[in-house]
């Protein structure tokens, strides 16, 4: 055991957050691209990777759910976090002395209305915590970065002003996860089961295959397509349920769903965190 968990971006990435809120016990390591973050546990250099999937303003993170059945990785939990957007800028800079600032492209328009009140110009960075590093080398006082509080305390900048996101619900999902599949927990928020299928060539093919879980009152929290190997024609979808394979009506629902797909694949068993309700 390497005792260290995967997340992609620099550290103070909200990714590097997650990790400390989630495996406080564990040491972050940071990784470039998703896919590395899957090398690194897939090699042996970490234990667990963290991914985030989705944003409640952005929504979707982009790609992550390809690259999930391919990872031969499985989800072991579920974690969220609040984000909290920073601008922050080098020690002894004003707010009134930033004129423009870089962020990840994901978070600029999070925070539109504080920029254009400001009239501050924007640059989309690759990272935003690689942005904040970028920052406290170049010493531009002109130039701020929006990231995390954790960001600012790694590379030495202040925090100008705090939570400057146009909705104070912005909550990012992750997933940890582990090379071992664990189906033997049960969680005290109930449990979560994702999985990835693709239905038959046949008319109504989707309609038929959520029918069973309608008919076995099994609720489905998500429900996500996108498109195997650049075809029109080949869609995968990837769900999340409530529920365990070994409730009855969760294997019922799922023996229903065989009936329509060419193949069913499950990600993970999981406990829902507390942080979704």
């Amino acid at each position: 055991m390497t005792n260290h968990i995967a997340f992609q971006g620099e550290l103070g990435a909200y990714s590097h957050e997650a990790c400390q809120k989630a495996r406080p016990e564990m040491i972050p390591l940071p990784c470039r691209t998703f896919e590395d973050v899957i090398d690194a546990v897939r090699g042996g250099q970490a234990d667990l990777a963290m991914l985030p999937v989705e944003n409640s303003t952005y929504g979707r993170v982009a790609d992550i759910h390809s690259l999930l059945p391919r990872s031969g990785l499985h989800i072991i939990d579920e974690a969220f976090v609040r984000v909290e957007i920073c601008l922050m800028g080098v020690p002894g800079a004003r707010l009134d002395d930033i004129r423009h600032v870089r962020a990840h492209m994901v978070l600029l328009p999070q925070a539109r209305t504080f920029l254009r009140t400001r009239g501050i110009t924007t640059e989309a960075a690759a990272d935003s915590a690689g942005a904040a590093a970028v920052l406290a080398r170049e010493g531009n006082r002109q130039i701020g970065v929006m990231a995390s509080a954790v960001a600012a305390g790694i590379y030495g900048l202040e925090v100008l002003a705090q939570g400057i996101e146009d909705q104070d619900t912005n909550t990012t999902r992750f997933l940890i996860m582990s090379p071992q599949a664990d189906h033997s927990r049960r969680g005290d928020h109930g449990m979560l089961t994702s999985f990835v299928f693709e239905v038959r060539n046949i008319p109504a093919a989707l309609y038929k295959a959520m029918g069973g879980f309608a008919t076995n009152g099994v609720n489905m929290t998500k429900l996500e397509s996108y498109m195997v190997g650049g075809s029109f024609t080949a869609t995968q979808f990837y769900a999340d349920i409530e529920g365990h394979p070994d409730d009855a009506n969760v294997r019922l629902a799922l023996e229903e769903l065989d009936y329509f797909t060419t193949n069913t694949e499950i990600l993970g068993v999981y406990p829902a965190d507390a942080g979704r309700y």
